[in-house]
């Protein structure tokens, strides 16, 4: 068996089984992976997929315990590229980052032009996706890191790095009549008005909710949206009260409606880098994340992410704090 063969089959499995995405996805035509996968098959002695007809229908029993050994096998291979590349001080590469709407078009862009700068030759390559599937394109091996916020919980799936602290604030048109408060609005004023805010507003257990349901307040949700920009634009389309992160401000453009700050009871968030264990990162990578969290010591990242020190990170930084750090 060959390293391309174990990777085609991880392909297939990560896309649905469809062989002509799967080729796709590895830049393989569609025959010569499915001349690679007879080929897998038939030196093991028994079939990894189930067929219907010319289709694939599903992953057998022995075929899901082949898929183990060959993630772990591509991600070691991938260690050592990584590693030797390292040693070589080749400057060359390519980053896969998935994340959120709202990480990705207000936090990312001036850590990554900082990135850039310092490695002209590396490709990034930005997944934008809901909270709910960020982690899980990580964990399929879509992605060198993630970029993620939580309300109190460290997230899973990897070694997590605090990068900082957000609060989310409420945005409401000039003419609305909880624009004339001088002060910051309470869950029951918030209750009365239907709201926009992100997706994961909709999941019973969200912050947002615990908030309100530890007020006795049921939220009117009106519509939930993935990215900042189309909550803004629905709360000027009157459609209800915006809650979103605090990230989402600034730049200019949204003279238009009043930003208040929200109630304390709606818990402050924190953004991590996610990074699979042990995993090799690039330097690249490992200057991304730093230019992230420039509060942690790039020698003790890197000692963390090597497996080599327990992590001990410093508080992390506010969002304002931060901003003033990474902006280019």
């Amino acid at each position: 068996m060959t390293l391309t063969q174990l990777r085609y089959l991880v392909a297939i499995a990560d896309s649905g089984l469809n062989i002509t995405l799967a080729a796709e996805r590895v830049h393989a035509t569609q025959p010569g992976l499915s001349k690679q996968l007879k080929q897998l098959e038939d030196e093991l002695g028994f079939q990894l997929f189930r067929r219907k007809g010319r289709s694939l229908a599903a992953v057998t029993e022995a075929g899901e315990r082949v898929l183990a050994h060959a993630r772990l096998i591509l991600e070691q291979a991938g260690n050592i590229r990584s590693l030797a590349a390292n040693q070589r001080g080749e400057e060359a590469g390519e980053l896969v980052l998935t994340t959120t709407h709202t990480q990705a078009r207000f936090v990312l862009p001036a850590a990554i032009a900082r990135v850039k700068h310092a490695f002209p030759r590396v490709s990034v390559h930005l997944q934008a996706a809901a909270d709910g599937e960020v982690l899980g394109q990580l964990a399929r091996g879509q992605a060198d890191l993630a970029v993620i916020s939580t309300a109190g919980s460290v997230p899973e799936g990897g070694l997590a790095v605090p990068l900082f602290r957000w609060s989310r604030v409420v945005l409401v048109p000039r003419a609305h009549p909880l624009a004339a408060l001088q002060r910051t609005p309470t869950l029951a004023e918030l209750g009365r008005s239907p709201l926009v805010s992100y997706e994961s507003s909709n999941h019973a257990d969200s912050s947002l909710r615990r908030a309100f349901a530890a007020a006795g307040v049921e939220p009117q949700v009106a519509m939930t949206a993935r990215d900042a920009d189309l909550i803004k634009t629905y709360v000027r389309a009157g459609l209800g009260v915006g809650v979103l992160a605090e990230m989402a401000l600034g730049g200019g453009g949204d003279e238009d409606l009043r930003v208040l700050p929200a109630p304390p009871s709606l818990p402050e968030c924190v953004t991590w880098a996610v990074i699979p264990r042990a995993r090799v990162l690039r330097e690249y990578a490992l200057d991304l994340v730093h230019a992230l969290a420039p509060q942690i010591d790039r020698r003790d990242l890197r000692r963390v992410v090597e497996g080599n020190q327990e992590p001990d990170w410093p508080a992390a930084p506010s969002w304002v704090e931060l901003g003033q750090t990474i902006t280019t």
